[in-house]
């Protein structure tokens, strides 16, 4: 009896062992996806945005401490992707972008989100005032 708890126990010991290094994986993987797609580039111009008040002589330290908070954002960006994708869904999304045409949408993606928005935001106005119209 001894015997067969200890091989049961070995092997969730090994199943276990064996999930956490295809998590790992997922989880790098998923990283590589974010930063392809021109996330990356947003985190590093927000810091660059955001440290344009800190002074010169503190430049450098402020920059060091922001980039390493981004460990911490791409992990949760990270799960929030890995709820909704499969380990092989990510492969073929990170192959995509590793493509001409996946580079070029990564370059322009953000821009044209933000021009969307505004878009948006127009369209909304305008949508609200045939609202306050027909009231």
């Amino acid at each position: 009896m001894k015997k067969v708890v200890l091989v049961c126990l070995f092997m969730v010991a090994v199943a276990t062992q064996s999930y956490a290094q295809d998590n790992t994986e997922f989880k790098k993987e998923t990283v590589e996806f974010i930063k392809l797609t021109g996330a990356g580039a947003a985190f590093e111009n927000a810091i660059a945005q955001i440290g344009a008040m800190v002074p010169d002589a503190n430049k450098a330290a402020y920059t060091k401490e922001a980039n390493g908070t981004l460990d911490g954002l791409y992990d949760k960006i990270a799960e929030l992707y890995m709820a909704e994708f499969t380990k092989e869904e990510i492969s073929q999304l990170v192959s995509f972008y590793n493509t001409d045409l996946g580079k070029k949408l990564a370059k322009t993606q953000l821009g044209l989100t933000q021009k969307a928005m505004a878009f948006g935001q127009s369209w909304g106005m305008e949508v609200q005032a045939i609202a306050q119209k027909h009231q």
